[in-house]
């Protein structure tokens, strides 16, 4: 064979081996169009959308801080501290001063959400909401500790403003030197909750959040005709917005999704009157009674299990199924009497 026939076979073996290679290439984009085409809806990368779900644009999603707002735990302070007297602002500041003081919490330029319970349109001695005074003496902690900004936010159940002016929460805010924040329909985004069985992703009122490094919550001691006790974790559930309704399907369910959804850099639990029937919204003087405690701790479970126990006097009777269903998510320990936590009596 001269040299020139070795070229040609050269050159032919060299098309096969091309064509070969495009042959393999397009048989492969074939049968993945068909496995696009053909695989169940939530295999990866399918073409299949039956109810035309997967063709809907997906809205842009926010999270909340790896971790939420709380600041490193300590292995010597405890973890609840519970303030008993009759002088609300006494109570505030030894609550907290129970668990570390406020300077542990709020640093100088630091950014505050405080998120009070304004559920109800209802006088702050009916003891369906947060009480006024609670509030103030909050707000005068923080501001003492340098925050640049505190921002008092709720998205009541019922009118936001008439909500906010009846139960006194709107006037104490501003008069302490805080900026109320009341919601609207531009002032939600969707929060992607990782693991929430109801809300993993859903409408947020993220506007208050919104270059805030620090978050409180403040929340009364009440009972709930479907929860049976509504306290710091369940006070949450008026950062959310849609229907939000829906969820009294499984209240323990939301609540337990709530206390994944934000970890805060502490709560307090506002026993200075005890809401204890008739709720969540009360309506008689005859259903509160006096409570003169004040419960600040960095676990929301402790504090709403101490709460349910010592507050509304109902040690008898097992706590709450979102008690349990939070525990095991390992978003916080009822066990209180447990771990170390502080008592004081102040005048």
């Amino acid at each position: 064979m001269s040299a020139e026939d070795d070229e040609v076979a050269a050159h032919r073996g060299e098309e096969r081996r091309r064509f070969l290679r495009q042959a393999a290439v397009v048989g492969g984009l074939t049968l993945g169009a068909g496995y696009l085409s053909v695989a169940p809806p939530r295999w990866p990368l399918s073409l299949r959308d039956p109810d035309g779900e997967r063709g809907k644009p997906r809205p842009p999603t926010i999270g909340l801080p790896q971790g939420g707002y709380a600041v490193p735990p300590s292995s010597t302070l405890p973890y609840l501290g519970v303030a008993r007297g009759e002088r609300v602002a006494a109570m505030v500041r030894a609550a907290v001063d129970a668990i570390g003081g406020i300077g542990r919490f709020v640093r100088r330029g630091d950014v505050v959400v405080i998120k009070p319970n304004v559920a109800f349109e209802r006088p702050a001695v009916l003891g369906a909401t947060t009480h006024p005074e609670v509030l103030t003496a909050l707000i005068h902690l923080v501001r003492e500790a340098g925050a640049a900004e505190v921002r008092v936010a709720d998205n009541p159940s019922e009118s936001p403003q008439s909500c906010f002016i009846r139960t006194g929460i709107q006037r104490a805010a501003v008069a302490a030197g805080a900026r109320v924040y009341l919601p609207s329909p531009g002032e939600f985004e969707t929060m992607n909750v990782p693991g929430a069985t109801w809300i993993e992703k859903w409408p947020f009122f993220w506007r208050p959040f919104q270059g805030a490094n620090k978050v409180i919550g403040v929340a009364p001691v009440k009972d709930h005709n479907l929860c049976r006790a509504s306290m710091t974790t369940k006070n949450w559930y008026g950062l959310l917005g849609g229907r939000r309704n829906q969820f009294h399907q499984d209240i323990h369910g939301i609540i337990a999704d709530l206390a994944l959804m934000l970890r805060p850099t502490f709560v307090l639990l506002d026993g200075s009157r005890i809401l204890f029937r008739s709720g969540p919204t009360g309506g008689s003087l005859s259903d509160v009674k006096p409570g003169r405690t004040i419960v600040a701790s960095t676990d929301s479970l402790a504090a709403d299990a101490f709460g349910w126990e010592e507050l509304l006097e109902r040690r008898s009777e097992p706590l709450p199924a979102y008690f349990a269903k939070s525990a095991a998510r390992k978003t916080g320990d009822p066990a209180w009497r447990n771990r170390p936590h502080n008592e004081v009596q102040v005048g």
